[in-house]
């Protein structure tokens, strides 16, 4: 119950990436400006090598970030020559202060789990809220008041209600009337604004193997403000120009910076990372909250998504997983002896190697993950193993005291038979479990790319080993020594009913 759980432990990819968000009316100069002085503060560092910052969207349709949102990867010297005791945690959390600018939130992750994440939950931070709705004011306004609430939870941080209006709009509409009495069509109208606002391509220059568009509009002191905007002269057909304030009306207006849709709903979002604590225990205690405190009206609904989700997908399948792993252990092992007692007999080493692996991962302080359990399924086997082994030397050992005694043994004479089946098996039980201990220990040490995962993983064989030798080599000959006990009190019981009737019958 001290145990927490997550999907998967963070794989250190030797590099981090740093998303800011800021206002959605930020212009592209001033994003670009603020991620350059971004850039130049996370280059003091020691620890950076270089720095690449990209506002805005990319050129392609898996990339909806908005100007808002820049990205930055910034590329980490090797460990060697970090400053003395600093750790990834230490320096996100040292830039992360240092970044701070107003109306600027700061939100850390790593490239290629971003991407991954990006695709397939849509969400580019460890836990995501989705916010689901009909309108988009009441949206954005839901997601502030899960964000404030959210924020006071232990453990949450980099948390973001992505602002779903606030966005500046310049709205141009055609006056019909008015352009009807100069002869002007609306066609006309919109070719204007097209021309001298959206740019229009007018050719492409070839410059070796590179291509580059050539487009044209009006300069900056020309289309920055309605006013300037009104100024701009349409053409009639009888040679006249008028000024587009005649003929539209301009007028500026807010709206929203993106529509994020899903499931037929429209969604507001508000992304976190969780630190200091274990994904599962934050987003039960998250839950919990949330309940008591936002109370949404009808027709809105909240979903858990990011990270969580995926642990969700993992946690279903492991836990369909887990039960048939042990049924065909219990089936292969009645096979084996035709006896459901020696089955089940056997099968107890499985509770016995859980229990080491358990008490060592939380010695540890490692989280429940996919990793993890994968490592208990590979212990489940190993012990069963042992156990089979045990097993077939104490049955050896009771076989070969029978041939001695040529016939049926006493209490003791088993339970010397067992002993010494026990203490044959001694010896390559340590071997085992020494090798794979031997095996699994530089893993332990091992601070190369990948040990964040493979060290969860190893750990369970390795607490579970020792725990599963102390039960193969004193648990499983005394539950072995019972149940052939019992089975010589009965074949005794038998006997001796057998002689009474034997005796009944002679004097009668």
């Amino acid at each position: 119950t001290r145990i927490g759980s997550e999907f998967m432990p963070d794989l250190d990819e030797g590099d981090v990436m740093y998303m800011p968000v800021t206002d959605p009316r930020i212009s592209a100069n001033e994003a670009l400006r603020v991620m350059q002085r971004q850039d130049e503060i996370i280059k003091t560092f020691p620890e950076v090598e270089w720095v690449a910052g990209k506002a805005g969207r990319a050129d392609t349709s898996t990339d909806p970030a908005p100007i808002n949102m820049n990205e930055t990867i910034i590329h980490l010297k090797p460990r060697d020559n970090w400053q003395v005791g600093m750790t990834r945690d230490r320096l996100v959390d040292e830039m992360s202060e240092k970044l701070r600018m107003p109306g600027v939130t700061n939100i850390w992750t790593q490239p290629i789990k971003n991407r991954i994440e990006m695709l397939s939950t849509g969400i580019r931070t460890q836990v995501g809220v989705k916010i689901y709705g009909s309108d988009l004011n009441e949206l954005e306004q839901h997601s502030r008041e899960v964000a404030s609430v959210l924020t006071a939870i232990p453990g949450a941080k980099d948390v973001y209600p992505e602002q779903i209006t606030g966005a500046p709009y310049i709205d141009i509409q055609a006056d019909r009337q008015a352009a009807a009495r100069y002869g002007i069509d609306v066609e006309t109208i919109q070719n204007v604004i097209n021309n001298g606002i959206g740019e229009n391509n007018l050719t492409v220059t070839i410059e070796g193997r590179k291509r580059f568009p050539v487009r044209v509009r009006y300069a900056p002191e020309f289309r920055t403000t309605p006013e300037s905007l009104g100024r701009l002269l349409v053409s009639p057909p009888n040679g006249m120009q008028i000024p587009l304030a005649q003929v539209a009306s301009i007028r500026t207006s807010t709206g929203p910076t993106m529509i994020s849709s899903e499931n037929g709903l429209l969604r507001g979002t508000v992304t976190l990372n969780v630190r200091g604590r274990d994904i599962g225990s934050f987003i039960e205690e998250a839950k919990r909250v949330l309940s008591e405190r936002v109370h949404l009206p009808a027709g809105y609904y909240v979903e858990w998504s990011g990270e969580f989700e995926n642990q969700q997908r993992a946690r279903a399948r492991l836990q369909l997983v887990l039960p048939i792993v042990l049924v065909v252990i219990f089936v292969m092992l009645y096979l084996t002896y035709h006896s459901i007692i020696e089955a089940a007999h056997v099968l107890m080493a499985v509770p016995f190697a859980l229990t080491g692996g358990v008490y060592l991962l939380y010695a540890f302080g490692y989280n429940f993950s996919v990793a993890v359990w994968v490592g208990f399924i590979a212990l489940f086997g190993t012990a069963v193993q042992t156990g089979v082994v045990m097993v077939i030397y104490l049955n050896e050992a009771v076989a070969r005291k029978k041939l001695e005694v040529g016939g049926h043994l006493s209490l003791q004479q088993l339970k010397e038979a067992v002993m010494e089946g026990a203490v044959l098996r001694l010896r390559p039980k340590v071997m085992t479990v020494s090798t794979v201990v031997a095996g699994l220990l530089p893993i332990m040490w091992s601070t190369s790319s990948g040990a964040e995962v493979m060290k969860p993983l190893a750990t369970p064989v390795l607490g579970g080993m020792v725990s599963s030798l102390v039960h193969v080599l004193i648990v499983t000959p005394v539950i072995f020594f019972w149940l052939h006990e019992r089975q010589l009190r009965r074949q005794a019981a038998s006997e001796s009913h057998a002689l009474d009737d034997l005796e009944t019958e002679s004097k009668l």
